[in-house]
């Protein structure tokens, strides 16, 4: 069995508490908002609410995974959101009961919404290493900046 370098060490760490801040920001922000995608009440669900549940929460999860992880984050960020909202549809299907006037999601229509989800942490998270980065490519920001100034030196 091999050892794991102190420098992946670190990375592994710094992933796995960008994650767990990820998942306590997405689940405590469905508690506040009062939003459970995995219960249909009808056409009245999808409120201001809802849209904020679906599409602001998650973009500020990714954009926080983004920053704690470094670079490398927008493909760390997908996984709160899917790990929130699983616990949430199998906590609601199998421990607690279902309310009178509600019916549990289809697991097609609720592997919808989460997707959507998803998708909104993707962008949260690119966003989040454009502001670690402070801009947007492949090329690590050290030699970029170096290439700067090397052209700047070379127009004198």
């Amino acid at each position: 069995m091999s050892k794991l370098t102190p420098l992946t060490r670190a990375r592994f760490f710094n992933g796995l508490v960008a994650v767990i801040m990820g998942c306590a920001l997405n689940y405590f922000g469905d508690r506040l908002l009062g939003v459970k995608i995995e219960l249909f009440r009808g056409i009245l669900d999808f409120n201001g609410l809802w849209v904020i549940d679906m599409l602001v929460l998650p973009f500020f999860v990714g954009v926080l995974v983004a920053v704690i992880f470094g670079l490398g984050g927008k493909w760390l960020c997908y996984f709160p959101p899917l790990i929130v909202k699983s616990i949430g549809y199998l906590e609601s299907t199998y421990i607690n009961t279902v309310p009178e006037d509600t019916s549990i999601m289809p697991f097609g229509m609720w592997a919808l919404y989460v997707t959507v989800v998803m998708t909104s942490a993707a962008f949260g998270g690119v966003m989040g290493e454009i502001m670690v980065k402070k801009t947007y490519g492949r090329s690590p920001q050290d030699i970029l900046y170096k290439q700067r100034a090397s052209n700047r030196e070379g127009d004198i």
